[in-house]
């Protein structure tokens, strides 16, 4: 008999290519989310929802960027699916990070530290898995502008597609014997399969929007110092997989 796989966050944006993975694999998929009646937050309907579930996937998440927002939203969420989770007998736990959440000192990626903290020290045996920022994002940043123009910065990064990231998440989530993140067993990473800038991204879909794009160097956002210095590229274990930003992108339909 095949496991149970609950999908914390299954209409967010990866939450929807996860859940899509696991019916093609032919797995059994529980939606959780508030468009399914049930709440991470407050625990309404949770212990119901996870009722012979083998297997959290959590990819819940805030919907914003400020780091004290974020940070509660991982604890509070990544807390009650331990609990919830132990008290309906579910096996282990596997939820998504960000590559270089352990460098960050501020911002929505320095709350990862905390939803990675509490995951991997609940109850439930668990695993993370860190990935590069998603493809999906710099459609966001060019949402964000102010104006005709985006501003958007020349930081380097390892764009990853969001399917792909499910796909390395369902095979972590289905791997009971994966190791457990320790010394000498590094967090496993999954990135893109090149180094490019966000503001390079960001004007290959500008000049498809019809959208002006202009580079800039990142001053004022959380860490871009470090940033800029490559702490958010994956590391020498990281898996690298495409398709690549400019194929993703042919892929679409504008």
């Amino acid at each position: 008999m095949s496991s149970k796989f609950a999908v914390a966050g299954a209409t967010g944006r990866l939450g929807r290519h996860v859940v899509d993975v696991l019916k093609e694999r032919r797995l059994q998929v529980v939606p959780v989310s508030r468009a399914t009646g049930v709440d991470v937050i407050t625990g309404e309907g949770l212990v119901d929802a996870l009722d012979g579930v083998d297997v959290i996937i959590d990819v819940a998440s805030w919907h914003a960027s400020d780091q004290e927002g974020a940070t509660e939203f991982f604890r509070t969420a990544a807390g009650n699916l331990h609990e919830s989770g132990l008290r309906a007998g579910v096996d282990r736990i596997v939820a998504v990070s960000i590559i270089g959440a352990d460098k960050a000192t501020g911002g929505f990626v320095a709350a990862q530290q905390v939803h990675e903290e509490v995951t991997l020290s609940g109850p439930l045996p668990s695993r993370i898995l860190r990935a590069a920022q998603f493809h999906e994002f710099v459609g966001q940043l060019l949402d964000w502008r102010q104006g005709d123009v985006a501003h958007v910065p020349a930081l380097p990064t390892q764009l990853v597609a969001c399917r792909t990231v499910a796909e390395t998440l369902v095979d972590l989530a289905a791997d009971p014997h994966a190791a457990r993140p320790g010394p000498g067993v590094p967090i496993p990473e999954i990135a893109g399969p090149r180094v490019e800038t966000m503001s390079e991204a960001a004007r290959l879909l500008g000049d498809r929007r019809g959208i002006e794009v202009a580079e800039v160097d990142g001053s004022g956002l959380p860490d871009a110092e470090i940033a800029a210095a490559g702490a958010f590229l994956p590391g020498p274990h990281a898996k690298l997989a495409g398709p690549t930003f400019r194929e993703w992108l042919d892929a679409q339909a504008f």
